[in-house]
C-alpha cells in the first residue's frame, strides 16, 4: 500500500494533521461523529464510508487519507463551526482532496465511480 490513514477528530487535529503531511498529496472524509457502537449520527456518512473506503486503493502514492469526525450534530448543524467557516464545508459526508476546490458532497460520495474519480486527481 502506497498511502497511509490517519484518523482524526474536530478541526484543530485536522489542520495539525494537514501540516504535518504538508507537500503530499491529502486527501480528506468528513463524517459526523459515530456512537460507542461505531455508527455516525449521520445516516449519509454510514452509506458513504464503506463506498469510499472501497477505493482508497485509487489514492496515489504517497498519499494520506485523513478520516475527520466533525463532531456531534449540534456542532455541525451551527453555521459559525469552523468547518463551514474555513474549509467552506457545506454538507457531511464530504471527500476533497485538500487544498484544492475538487470535492465531492453527501450523494456524491455514494457513487462509486465519482469516488474513484476523485481519488484519482493529481492535481
Amino acid at each position: 500500500m502506497g498511502w497511509e490513514e490517519k484518523q482524526v477528530r474536530g478541526y484543530s487535529e485536522f489542520v495539525q494533521t494537514a501540516q504535518r503531511y504538508h507537500g503530499r498529496p491529502i486527501f480528506a472524509l468528513f463524517c459526523g461523529d459515530k456512537d460507542a457502537e461505531g455508527k455516525s449520527w449521520c445516516p449519509d456518512c454510514v452509506t458513504a464510508e464503506p463506498v469510499v473506503r472501497k477505493e482508497l486503493h485509487n489514492m496515489p502514492d504517497e498519499s494520506v487519507f485523513i478520516y475527520c469526525l466533525v463532531g456531534d450534530r449540534a456542532y455541525w448543524k451551527d453555521p459559525n463551526n469552523e468547518f463551514r467557516k474555513n474549509l467552506k464545508l457545506t454538507g457531511v459526508p464530504t471527500l476533497l482532496k485538500y487544498g484544492t476546490p475538487q470535492k465531492l458532497v453527501e450523494e456524491e460520495c455514494f457513487k462509486a465511480d465519482l469516488v474513484h474519480s476523485q481519488l484519482r486527481l493529481l492535481n
